[in-house]
């Protein structure tokens, strides 16, 4: 079978084919802006982007991949660190891609075959630009800007549907543009940004001025470069699908002539505890965070992969804690198999279900149904395989958990009675009083946990 996907531009869920001659299948995802930790909402994406990775390779076999996953350097928040830290700007992304680079590690995410940087192809971006400026797609402005003129491409908005949801071009969209005074009109965007006092010593001469590039035209420079005029697949999260997606089909698709992507694919965002993620709810979590509290990578990339991408995944603490136990049963049933004689159709439904739009719960339930039964028609080479397609690295065990004070166990203790007696005001209070200690009490049908504070 085929690894089939849903197309974000089509609407539909189509097979994934390698277009060119040469066989390959060229796929090109949008990588993180390296100014800070990345937290578990972007790393659902890269995790998901790491499944079809894997399913890309098994369909298209060794060598006829070629994955571009590009490292955004240079914007208004990397520059603002480096401003606030007073640091130079390549110090402070190198320190932020490091840790992008651990932490795909950790999570057993392969690493991209090209991993292109914006500041890396300034002469690239200034090369597209230029060609869009003489199709007439862009022009310049009194402070060196160059901007794209969203009128003079006629398929605008066909990715994100802007005229369905009825939104006008210059009435919604510039609304919500800052800079809009120096354009034709408020929907259109950056291409180059003309140097400004905020930026320092961040920029690079141009047939313009001084200046640096807009974000969106880095991906479609470095996507041209690296893959050519027309990919097989372009993914990211949905959150990029409008503008950054939508840009790129434009600017790309009206430099070069020719289709950019055929495929689309988004993931859809991730919520913590029914909520959306934000430092002021206290929710947003990163990868060392996680495992602060005793969980192991490899049990937080299982609770990504445990709802469908295409859907909302609400993540919990506890949906961590049931990854652990659900990865302690694959380790028991891995190390039971025997090594050769088992029958390929036997794990075929949970590669089926992988193959089929990522459906990974069910492909989990399928992979269980099979260890529920037993060992009969499975060996550790076919086990193995599957194991390889989810990223499950099974031999990574996830590290004690800080075990809380005596005190605040029986905090704990007495908050657990009162719930039961349903006191409920006397249980927040207790909740509240071992939430000043430093740690959480997480309830559970059978009994509760505590975890220490997100720090």
């Amino acid at each position: 079978m085929a690894l089939r996907l849903y197309d974000s531009l089509r609407r539909d869920v189509r097979p994934l084919t390698a277009s060119q001659a040469d066989g390959v299948f060229r796929f090109y995802n949008c990588g993180p802006t390296v100014y800070a930790p990345a937290h578990i909402g972007n790393f659902r994406t890269f995790v998901v982007n790491d499944l079809i990775r894997r399913l890309a390779d098994r369909q298209f076999g060794p060598g006829r991949v070629k994955h571009v996953r590009n490292l955004t350097d240079v914007d208004d928040k990397t520059i603002r660190r480096a401003r606030e830290e007073r640091r130079p700007l390549a110090d402070v992304t190198r320190q932020w891609t490091e840790k992008f680079h651990r932490d795909c590690a950790a999570l057993n995410c392969l690493p991209p075959h090209v991993e292109p940087t914006a500041t890396g192809h300034i002469p690239e971006q200034i090369d597209m630009i230029a060609a869009l400026e003489r199709r007439a797609h862009a022009y310049r402005t009194e402070d060196g800007s160059v901007y794209f003129k969203v009128s003079s491409f006629n398929d605008y908005g066909s990715l994100s549907r802007l005229k369905e949801r009825e939104l006008k071009l210059g009435s919604a969209l510039k609304a919500t543009t800052a800079d809009s005074d120096e354009k034709e009109d408020g929907s259109d965007f950056a291409l180059w940004k003309g140097h400004k006092p905020d930026d320092g010593d961040v920029f690079w001469p141009s047939p313009w001025g001084p200046g640096r590039p807009g974000w969106h035209i880095e991906c479609s420079a470095m996507s041209k470069k690296h893959l050519g005029d027309t990919i097989d697949l372009h993914t990211g999260g949905v959150d990029l699908l409008f503008p950054h997606h939508e840009n790129e089909i434009a600017q790309s698709q009206c430099c070069n002539q020719q289709p950019f992507s055929l495929h689309w694919y988004h993931s859809e965002h991730l919520l913590v505890d029914g909520k959306k993620m934000s430092k002021s709810l206290g929710n947003l979590y990163t990868l060392d965070d996680l495992t602060a509290k005793g969980f192991s990578p490899v049990a937080v990339r299982y609770a990504l992969l445990s709802g469908h991408p295409r859907k909302q995944l609400n993540f919990t603490l506890e949906s961590v804690h049931a990854a652990e136990k659900a990865l302690g049963h694959l380790r028991a049933y891995a190390a039971s198999l025997p090594a050769t004689g088992g029958d390929p159709a036997t794990l075929a439904p949970v590669i089926a279900a992988l193959e089929d739009d990522l459906n990974t719960p069910a492909a989990l339930g399928a992979l269980f149904t099979v260890v529920n039964r037993g060992t009969h028609g499975v060996d550790a080479a076919g086990f193995a395989e599957v194991m390889g397609l989810l990223g499950f690295d099974l031999r990574t065990t996830p590290t004690a958990a800080p075990e809380a004070p005596a005190a605040v166990r029986a905090l704990a203790d007495q908050r657990w009675a009162a719930k039961a007696a349903r006191d409920f005001a006397r249980a927040d209070a207790l909740r509240a009083e071992i939430a000043q200690a430093g740690w959480t009490m997480l309830d559970r049908k059978d009994g509760f946990s505590l975890e220490p504070n997100k720090r």
